[in-house]
């Protein structure tokens, strides 16, 4: 039964296989360019689908590993002061510009250490973690572009392949003289495997471009929250008391 299964498997697979050759010889030159031009955004779109996932991935367990250490610390500066390096960690990159600003703030015009810092300076280092947590959320973005180009333009561009080959298909029959299946069909069935090719690189694409999004939202959400947390711990520790 099973050796069966596995000649019919094997018969159904060389049948496509011949088909799909088949379908390729009756292409266009215009339907064949277009084949090869979306097989190139397959490509860059998939390429772009696992470096984005394994990226953020990444990025959601070393933002783990590092808010933990970060809620045991005892102060604000702790970490910084210990030289703990956590590369390619947003959290840790927001946290470090953070850190830096204020501990520039900390130091006074006679390299003496102060203890508080003004409303002003808080102000200050707000932006720059600000600023920093904008540009890791840019950061994680891009090379979404590529799969939003992928969802929306490769459906359209096998549906030029698929009008243009239809196009040629009905000239043909008309320098024929008359209509059968047999002149229509190769041409017409030719012509819609650009439409089919178009729907295989957007589906994947919309998918993975909903999901790297959706992770996109969280990371971002997780960076401002942390920026938050950062700057109320930063007043609680070092904010001046007395403005005068």
């Amino acid at each position: 039964m099973d050796f069966c299964i596995t000649i019919l498997a094997q018969a159904n697979a060389q049948g496509n296989q011949m088909e799909l050759r088949f379908l390729w010889d009756q292409a266009t030159l215009e339907g064949k360019a277009i084949i090869i031009i979306l097989a190139i955004f397959s490509i860059f779109a998939w390429s772009v689908m696992v470096a984005k996932s394994l990226q953020m991935r990444n990025a959601k367990r070393l933002n783990g590993l590092f808010d933990s250490e970060f809620r045991n610390q005892k102060s604000l500066l702790s970490m910084y002061e210990r030289r703990v390096r956590v590369e390619g960690c947003p959290l840790f990159s927001v946290y470090m510009a953070g850190c830096i600003e204020l501990d520039q703030r900390l130091k006074g015009p006679d390299g003496q250490i102060k203890k508080v810092v003004s409303i002003k300076s808080i102000e200050h280092i707000k932006r720059s973690v600000e600023n920093t947590v904008a540009r890791e959320a840019l950061r994680l973005e891009s090379g979404l572009i590529m799969l939003a180009v992928a969802v929306s333009g490769a459906p359209f561009l096998g549906l030029l392949g698929t009008v243009w080959g239809v196009m040629s298909a009905f000239s043909y029959v008309a320098m024929k003289g008359h209509a059968d299946l047999m002149t229509m069909a190769p041409g017409v069935a030719a012509a819609l495997i650009t439409t089919v090719a178009g729907l295989l690189v957007a589906i994947p694409s919309m998918f993975g471009y909903n999901w790297l999004i959706h992770n996109l939202k969280v990371n971002t959400v997780e960076l401002d929250n942390f920026a938050q947390e950062f700057a109320s711990r930063m007043e609680t520790e070092y904010l001046k008391d007395d403005e005068s």
